[in-house]
């Protein structure tokens, strides 16, 4: 499994197609974590001022269609996915809960709840 970040209002821009973020476009590749502990220290670090509910979308990477390919200093190797996510590829979708004393961490998503 590999897990990608994603704000809620993005990945459901469209949803009959498969998602393609601004990453893809500027650096031919989609950036996704290897491991849950990976994936809510990326929203730590980087998603934290991020409005509005953020996702972390579970993806079975035999799935995808696109090509996955482990890159960065060993010991330190992120899932890149070079072409959109298909949906199809879709496990699970977790809500990263963010409060503002606390690290986050991952519930069940709940659409429409």
């Amino acid at each position: 499994m590999v897990f990608h970040i994603v704000p809620l209002a993005d990945w459901a821009a469209a949803p009959g197609l498969a998602y393609a973020p601004p990453s893809l476009a500027a650096e031919g590749f989609v950036h996704c974590s290897a491991d849950v502990p990976t994936a809510l220290a990326i929203a730590d670090a980087h998603y934290r001022a991020v409005p509005g509910p953020l996702l972390a979308v579970e993806l079975d990477e035999a799935a995808l269609t696109a090509e996955v390919r482990r890159e960065g200093e060993p010991g330190a190797r992120y899932p890149h996915v070079y072409g959109p996510l298909n949906r199809e590829a879709v496990v699970r979708v977790w809500e990263v809960v963010r409060t503002p004393d606390a690290p986050a961490s991952l519930a069940p998503w709940r659409a429409g709840a």
